[in-house]
């Protein structure tokens, strides 16, 4: 469309200088080419399109405002209508929960239903060093067992299957039964 408007610019400049034109239709016919539509600008810059970056930042704006609405109406909600937690005497036998040490609504809310209670975490970091501290002590067994093994000269031979042991004290135990019910032959 560039290419087009280079046409018509002889044509443009001609009915420019020109004074008057001789004929009403020869006067139409050039105001035809002449005939501008946006104000006058008589080339057209090629630039890219901003399409992606607009449509990026409407659907920026309309998710952060779905997101942001909700929230701050929470917000005010609980800032205006149930405020911080007053301090009070504990009554006896009660025992408070580990949400009721915070101050304002919404961290009550999330220490309540988001995270686990502190004394759980405690207790499942102890379960963890209990297994870690099971692990070494296994691997120092292990370790003392190759020791021996090494200092005797003692393997594990090609033939050795340690699932048999079980098998052979039930086949042992029930010899012995048998041998009990005979009785002195």
């Amino acid at each position: 469309m560039v290419s087009w408007s280079n046409f018509l610019r002889p044509a443009a400049n001609f009915a420019k200088y020109r004074a008057a034109l001789p004929t009403s239709a020869m006067k139409n016919a050039v105001q035809m080419q002449l005939r501008q539509m946006s104000g006058g600008h008589d080339h057209m810059i090629v630039k890219p399109s901003r399409f992606q970056w607009d449509k990026f930042k409407d659907l920026l704006h309309f998710y952060t405002m779905i997101g942001l609405g909700p929230i701050i109406g929470i917000v005010l909600y609980c800032n205006i209508f149930i405020g911080p937690a007053q301090l009070e005497p504990i009554p006896d036998n009660y025992e408070p929960k580990h949400w009721e040490y915070h101050k304002h609504p919404i961290s009550r809310f999330i220490s309540r239903y988001l995270h686990p209670s502190p004394q759980q975490e405690y207790e499942k970091h102890l379960h963890h060093l209990f297994e870690e501290n099971e692990k070494s002590q296994i691997r120092l067994l292990e370790d003392k067992i190759r020791a021996k093994m090494s200092e005797r000269n003692d393997y594990q031979a090609y033939y050795y299957r340690p699932v048999i042991a079980k098998y052979h004290r039930i086949s042992k135990q029930a010899a012995d039964d048998l041998e009990e019910l005979r009785g002195d032959i």
